[in-house]
């Protein structure tokens, strides 16, 4: 059996299946196999994680399936998959710990464990417990090979050969103390930032507001913060997001909008807000839902070396000619199979150890 062959044909008829599931106006495709099986299975599935996680709106549901059904593709998968020497010559088993903070989030290290050939087990998060599952089922029936190779367990995890989790940093500090004698990747808080010199073009403000708003700014690839220049004037960048005014109808978003707004006015903070965001000037990196912290910066050079020195805190910056491996306004949401979490080469990892 052609490994690598058999594998990519799975993982385009998925492309395919979640291509029907990009628009909020689900579209049942000819091309798209086991329909009959499949099709209403997996919009119920998508109702039932609408319903059980508020944050995952329709809309933002939609967008998380157009994305991966557009990297579910021979192409993209042939460039990803190209450099590495697939399956393992002995495939161990491989725990995957999920976050559930955005859908699917934890897909891209279940896809990586998965060309490489390993047993998975996979531990949810209880906030993304609907899709994956429905997912794997389409793989087994559409590459029956794979039966019994992954499984799904929210009981402790046992008899495992190397870890992938992901938490916050609390959680981080048990998984480090609990897989120390296993090879292991462990993701800890990241937040992405914009770095902005006022020379921005018109096009450039307008796409920054879907990297902070996407995903209602849960996500790691969320921008959370802006580093502005001396005297920068806001007027701009508020014309520019002001399109995603309507995200105040989400009650959770507004509930923490009014929250916080509350508990930044009783503190006295000085606040810059439209209505729907409010920017806070703060040294931190992870913002409350709702706030976008700001700092100013007046020399390039110093605001790159502490762009570098807290890299570990950071997962994207998004600029233009800022920095090398910089990341393109509006972009941050749109990782290429190659953009590793943390810049850790999951696929590399699962075939040393």
């Amino acid at each position: 059996m052609n490994h690598k062959k058999n594998i990519i044909s799975a993982l385009t008829e998925l492309g395919i299946f979640l291509s029907q599931f990009s628009s909020k106006d689900y579209k049942k495709s000819n091309d798209a196999l086991h329909n009959d099986l499949f099709f209403d299975g997996f919009k119920h599935q998508l109702k039932l994680a609408e319903e059980h996680n508020r944050w995952f709106t329709k809309d933002n549901l939609c967008y998380a399936l157009n994305q991966w059904s557009g990297l579910l593709q021979e192409k993209p998968l042939n460039e990803w998959l190209n450099s590495y020497s697939i399956p393992v010559k002995n495939p161990k088993n491989i725990a995957i710990i999920m976050a559930g903070n955005i859908p699917l989030v934890g897909f891209h290290d279940f896809l990586s464990a998965f060309v490489c050939g390993h047993k998975i087990t996979i531990k949810q998060s209880s906030n993304d417990k609907h899709l994956l599952p429905f997912l794997v089922a389409y793989l087994n029936h559409i590459e029956p090979n794979l039966k019994g190779t992954i499984k799904f367990s929210d009981q402790r995890l046992e008899d495992f050969d190397a870890v992938i989790a992901t938490g916050s940093d609390n959680t981080a500090r048990y998984f480090e103390y609990y897989f120390k004698n296993k090879p292991s990747i462990i993701r800890k808080n990241r937040n992405s930032v914009a770095v902005l010199t006022g020379r921005e073009t018109p096009e450039d403000l307008e796409a920054l507001p879907e990297d902070i708003f996407r995903y209602y700014g849960l996500g790691c690839r969320s921008v959370s913060k802006l580093f502005v220049p001396k005297n920068y004037n806001f007027d701009a960048f508020f014309n520019a997001i002001y399109e995603w005014h309507p995200i105040m109808n989400s009650a959770k978003y507004a509930n923490n909008y009014d929250y916080n707004k509350a508990v930044y006015l009783m503190s006295e903070f000085v606040l810059l807000e439209n209505g729907f965001l409010m920017l806070k000037e703060d040294e931190h990196y992870a913002s409350p839902i709702a706030t976008l912290f700001y700092e100013f910066y007046d020399d390039i050079e110093n605001l790159k070396s502490k762009i570098k020195k807290d890299s570990e805190l950071i997962q994207c910056v998004v600029s233009r000619d800022f920095m090398p491996n910089e990341v393109d306004f509006g972009t941050t949401q749109l990782p290429k199979l190659s953009d590793y979490a943390d810049q850790k080469d999951t696929v590399d990892f699962l075939l040393k150890i």
